[in-house]
């Protein structure tokens, strides 16, 4: 089935309305199962480090792994999308990280479920890095905007439903179970996409390229401000995100006294915070410009960080406190986060977005494995959330800056 034939024309954006609908269900359904593999199991982290005699650190390494995992998957997948086309390395690893899903139920010490988590990312990767080939393949500037955000809808539900859903897994099965119930959401995951997402990179448009080509690509995208810029703030806005998913399921149930289900309940709640950002980003799109969503949720996030300071600065923090001010920093992430993906994203032609796509998406692996565990080196304890949250929000809000300076310097169609 071609993608021509399952795209209708309408006036208003190229596409029918049951095609974005489509859409917007299978990739988001595909781009959130890799992260729904990473917050399942985090009410279960207390429960895998006494079960595999693990101590704490070596439990998060499953997180850092995974991320690591997906770096290097991304930087593999795409290229090798824009060369044979988008269903089948996706179909492939979808496979694969339904198989590695079902590994890690049955691993018997912390060393070796690092290794599958690993090989948890490698395939994973394919879901993140191919979704975001495929939107670029049908959009450009605020129309790409847009259907991220909508996309976003779906995939935010995910992660703030899987703590929830992990911390009844586990109330009821051991943690094991959580695994299990991945490998399960992959499987329904690889069936839409084979069922219902059409090839959207035609023959004549895919491109084999050499390491040396390969190479020369990267070294183009780096000097290119336009990519580049926005990739920097998409990935340390990341890093601020996970740098608080990482270590908050520890720091609520040790330092705060939360139980593993009023973790669930404040992660949710987090999440809707995200989601929220983003969805008001969506509704401002046609009404004001991107610089200036991008300026507004900074200023938020920044807010939030300033207030989980403060809280800790006069001794108040509590499971009240905290989270307050963890849903201002989501929120503004939440607004930040598309747009700065869809101006990196737009400055590239088509031809090449499976190769955009995987090097941003390994840099923000790489950022989300690494840069989480340097801002707790010194121990996983709320402080350190803090200070690398704060470190890597003025990272973000410098990135930001450089992007709008870029574009206005040099703008780029639909991208103001």
């Amino acid at each position: 089935m071609s993608a021509a034939a399952f795209m209708p024309p309408v006036a208003a954006t190229g596409h029918s309305r049951r095609f974005i609908a489509t859409m917007v269900f299978v990739l988001g359904a595909l781009s959130a199962t890799a992260p729904i593999a990473i917050d399942l199991y985090l009410p279960a982290f207390p429960a895998m480090a006494d079960a595999l005699g693990s101590p704490e650190s070596r439990i998060q390494l499953t997180l850092t792994s995974m991320m690591i995992g997906m770096g290097l998957g991304q930087a593999v997948i795409g290229p090798l999308s824009d060369r044979f086309g988008r269903r089948k390395p996706l179909l492939i690893g979808m496979s694969v990280f339904t198989l590695a899903s079902l590994l890690c139920a049955v691993a018997t010490s912390a060393d070796l479920l690092v290794g599958l988590r690993f090989l948890q990312g490698l395939s994973g990767a394919a879901g993140v890095v191919v979704a975001r080939a495929v939107i670029r393949d049908h959009f450009s500037g605020d129309d790409m905007t847009r259907f991220t955000a909508k996309m976003m809808f779906v995939t935010m539900l995910a992660p703030m439903l899987g703590p929830i859903v992990g911390a009844q897994l586990i109330r009821f099965g051991p943690w094991q179970t959580v695994f299990v119930f991945m490998a399960v959401l992959s499987a329904l995951s690889t069936f839409l996409v084979w069922k219902f997402l059409p090839e959207s990179l035609p023959a004549e448009d895919r491109r084999t390229m050499t390491g040396r080509e390969f190479g020369s690509a990267l070294v183009t995208l780096v000097r290119d401000a336009h990519f580049i810029a926005p990739t920097i703030a998409v990935l340390m806005n990341f890093s601020m995100l996970f740098t608080y998913v990482s270590t908050f399921s520890f720091i609520s149930q040790e330092e705060l006294g939360a139980s593993p289900g009023f973790f669930s309940l404040l992660f949710a709640f987090g999440t809707l915070a995200l989601l929220a950002g983003n969805q008001l980003n969506m509704l401002l799109i046609d009404r004001s410009k991107s610089s200036s969503r991008m300026i507004a949720g900074m200023v938020v996030s920044l807010a939030g960080v300033a207030w989980l300071a403060g809280v800790q600065f006069a001794g108040a923090e509590n499971l009240w406190t905290v989270p307050a001010g963890i849903i201002l920093m989501m929120f503004g992430c939440g607004v930040v986060f598309p747009n700065a993906g869809a101006a990196a994203m737009s400055s590239q032609p088509p031809q090449i977005a499976g190769t955009a796509s995987a090097f941003m998406g390994s840099l923000q692996m790489a950022a989300g494995g690494v840069l989480p565990a340097l801002a707790t080196v010194g121990g996983v304890t709320l402080a350190s959330m803090t200070l690398g949250i704060g470190v890597y929000a003025l990272a973000t809000a410098a990135a930001v800056a450089w992007t709008i300076v870029v574009y206005r310097k040099n703008p780029v169609p639909g991208i103001a």
